[in-house]
């Protein structure tokens, strides 16, 4: 029997606060979401002055990362090659950047997902979060 890691309330918290801390330095409002490493929400946090369908983005973001072990860039990538087919994958909506794994131990135990700026700023903020709990994601 292997036995692999998981995010604790606590890890999530901490994420969550460096998540929140980047954002606020660079005046952006966002929303981040942090999921477990089945795409399941643990977190949402929406700052002040975020468009509301960041609320759904984040999320969106976040289960992609999660469940394919990669960041949500990789799709938004081949779509924008030409790939369009990917539009139609299976429980996969967030294929825009700014999802990221939560890697540890080479286990991908949750990913963060962040929308409300550009794309690689959201991406940015995730990386922030992770990196408090993690190091250089």
């Amino acid at each position: 029997m292997k036995t692999k890691p998981f995010l604790t309330l606590e890890d999530v918290k901490i994420i969550a606060a460096a998540a929140e801390a980047e954002a606020l330095a660079n005046n952006w409002a966002v929303t981040f979401s942090i999921v477990d490493d089945g795409g399941h929400l643990l977190w949402l946090q929406r700052l002040d002055g975020a468009p509301p369908v960041s609320s759904h983005i984040s999320p969106a973001k976040a289960k992609t990362a999660a469940l394919s072990r990669r960041e949500s860039k990789i799709y938004e990538d081949v779509i924008n090659g030409g790939r369009v087919s990917f539009l139609s994958a299976p429980e996969i909506e967030g294929m825009l950047e700014g999802g990221v794994p939560v890697i540890v131990d080479g286990h991908v135990i949750g990913a963060v997902g962040v929308s409300g700026v550009k794309s690689e700023q959201d991406a940015q903020i995730a990386k922030a979060g992770i990196a408090a709990l993690v190091g250089t994601p």
